[in-house]
């Protein structure tokens, strides 16, 4: 067993004791996992820079991870399954997320129960650190990974640093977010570069090195000042890599520990299901996971009985080669390459012929996968790709082993009316209105589906996003041409969307090592969900907030002059306009979306509709029974806000 000792740091009642019906009440297990595994097993081979880590007597490459378990007290009363959490840059989220609960501060170790969804139905879940650049605390869980020598001799290497000001400011950390920076190995490096490019695809233009200076090793320092809403590139000889990739191993004995008897720490082992969760940069890691055959143990078992990559789109990430900084979400490279899709295919740009779960089918490996996106991620330029040809004239056959679905008219993360204004996620501001519109429901009847699925073989339902053959799918320029003139809403510039290219890493990327700056070829197609005549999205699983609808709610938002590039789109937000409450109001504002009392005769009429339109939903198994009323409690918020907003 990979898992070679459990340090327990404290244990304690959960959400002090309260019982979760049936389940009753559940403990909180903060800890540690040491790892041991063996860099010559063939299940570790895709591991870049592996056999450069120090071994142990045994021949085996240690690190360490730390954990959050929230688990029934009593193990008897749960129903044997538990979540495997890869965690957002260090923040346990799955409970809170599933629960529709608060979400912490950065700097809390909270774990909020919300309506105790997951626990009433008697899951655990285990959260565990992965990323070896999070600063380690009680609020954050990280990764000690193992640093490399070549030949007993330090490691030196290109590290590229992408950086998105949303204030201006003269220095910057040297990584993505406020992580632990790859260290500058020679500050007066005269090779050393600094490129800066007005929006995501945009050109780019070399700063000249005497306006910029390293001011010590960790920092970079540009004399008139990084702009906002500009995108930078620092690329740089580096010093001290790790194994980036051992975070992947991490999950993955993490699943296979709980899989096994309990080990003398009375921690919940032993379980008869174990599924994978992640949303966004990790939802993208499960990918990443599954495209390098890493769902089998040392002993050459399946691991993940079912995964639920969540907002990840087409794309891979920075997880796995030399350098890496896993945090980086748009930096061009090997998260932006192909494959895209899960069916081994050939690729129209490259002539490579590959597939996302090519080598788990030669492994008879491939766990039950339900992805699900919002519609960001098809602005975003990257989304359509696992389902529309690289031509871009054919929809994909869907692998039998997965469904896919958009949660249309949605943003990256679940909305609300309480947080429609404030900073997006990564910092910047949006300058219309976020989206309102909450999906958890939608994700809740994955994961249910999911379980069937795999302990019942029931399918889930049919696979629902944006296809060629029936119109659903468009260009976003498309899409834009005949946008429904919404007042006070301005659209994105068509030649300024986020678009994936063909990449050329570099002559040594085969292992893991890249050249930068990348080459960037020619584009990928570029397609999101075609809009009805009230700008809502026609493809997807649309909830009653887009077939009843009270606004127009999108996958895109443009950036607020205030953190610059209003031009650009925001990397996560979507936005929500309300329609108008009378018809004089929108008379007066040439609107040309009917209004509200247009549409529905009361609120009473209003609330009626969505609750048939909740059960339709429920019916085909998108939502569950249970969560009809909170859709319609949902919708009635919405409902308020817009006659609020309108009159």
């Amino acid at each position: 067993m990979p898992v070679v000792s459990v340090d327990i740091k404290s244990r304690q009642p959960y959400a002090d004791g309260v019982p979760f019906g049936a389940t009753g009440d559940c403990e909180r297990i903060d800890g540690a996992l040491t790892f041991a595994v063996d860099p010559g097993n063939a299940s570790n081979a895709a591991i870049v820079d592996l056999e450069y880590a120090p071994v142990d007597g045994d021949g085996c490459v240690r690190f360490e991870a730390d954990f959050t378990l929230v688990a029934p007290r009593d193990s008897s009363k749960g129903n044997g399954r538990v979540i495997v959490e890869a965690v957002n840059r260090g923040r346990r989220r799955t409970v809170a997320f599933f629960n529709r609960g608060p979400t912490p501060p950065i700097d809390s170790d909270a774990i909020p129960e919300g309506d105790g969804f997951l626990l009433r139905h008697g899951y655990s879940v285990l959260s565990i650190g992965w990323q070896w650049d999070v600063y380690r605390s009680d609020a954050l869980l990280g990764l000690e990974a193992p640093g490399i020598s070549i030949d007993g001799l330090p490691v030196t290497g290109q590290a590229c640093v992408e950086m998105r000001p949303n204030v201006k400011e003269s220095t910057r950390l040297l990584a993505n977010r406020e992580h632990q920076p790859y260290p500058v190995a020679n500050p007066d490096d005269p090779d050393a570069m600094l490129m800066v490019r007005d929006w995501e695809d945009g050109p780019d233009t070399v700063v000249p090195r005497s306006q910029w200076h390293f001011p010590d090793a960790e920092h970079i320092t540009l004399e008139s000042g990084f702009q906002p809403g500009k995108i930078y590139y620092a690329i740089y000889t580096a010093a001290d890599p790790v194994v980036v990739g051992c975070g992947m191993l991490a999950i993955r004995e993490a699943a296979t520990w709980l899989r096994g008897p309990s080990d003398g720490n009375a921690v919940h082992n032993g379980y008869e299901r174990v599924y994978g969760h992640g949303v966004s940069q990790c939802g993208r890691l499960l990918r990443h996971m599954l495209y390098l055959g890493l769902n089998v143990d040392q002993d050459g078992r399946p691991v993940f009985d079912g995964l639920l990559p969540h907002v990840a789109g087409g794309r891979m990430g920075e997880f796995n080669h030399r350098f890496a900084q896993p945090s980086c979400q748009s930096n061009p490279g090997f998260g932006h390459q192909f494959p895209f899709a899960d069916n081994t295919l050939a690729d129209p740009l490259t002539e490579r012929q590959d597939g996302l779960l090519q080598r788990l089918r030669e492994l008879d490996a491939v766990p039950r996968i339900i992805y699900t996106d919002s519609a960001a991620e098809y602005w975003r330029g990257d989304a359509a790709l696992a389902h529309i040809d690289g031509t871009g004239t054919l929809d994909l056959d869907p692998a039998p082993e997965t469904r896919r679905y958009l949660f249309a008219g949605t943003q990256h993360l679940p909305g609300a009316p309480a947080l429609m204004v404030g900073q997006g996620p990564d910092g910047s501001t949006g300058m219309h209105p976020y989206n309102a519109v909450d999906y958890i429901p939608l994700l809740r009847a994955a994961l249910f589906n999911l379980n069937r699925w795999v302990t019942e073989g029931i399918e889930p339902p049919p696979n629902m996003h944006p296809r060629l053959h029936d119109g659903t799918a468009t260009t976003g320029a498309e899409y834009l041409a005949g946008s429904v003139p919404v007042p006070d809403r301005s659209l994105p510039d068509a030649n300024r969307l986020w678009r994936i290219r063909e990449i050329d890493v570099g002559p040594e990327a085969k292992r893991g090592i890249a050249a930068y700056p990348v080459t960037e070829g020619r584009e990928y197609p570029q397609f999101v969900p075609a809009a009805d005549a009230d700008g809502n999205d026609l493809a997807g699983i649309r909830l009653p907030d887009l077939t009843v609808p009270v606004g127009t709610h999108t996958g895109w938002n443009l950036r607020h002059p205030n953190t610059g590039a209003p031009e650009q789109l925001m990397s996560m937000q979507g936005s929500t306009h309300w329609f108008p409450a009378t018809e004089a109001q929108r008379s007066a504002a040439a609107d040309p979306r009917q209004s509200l009392e247009k549409r529905y005769a009361s609120r009473e009429d209003y609330a009626s509709q969505v609750r048939d339109a909740a059960a339709r939903l429920a019916d085909d198994r998108y939502i569950l029974a249970e969560d009809i009323e909170l859709v319609v409690n949902s919708c009635l918020e919405r409902y308020d806000c817009a006659m609020g907003a309108s009159g």
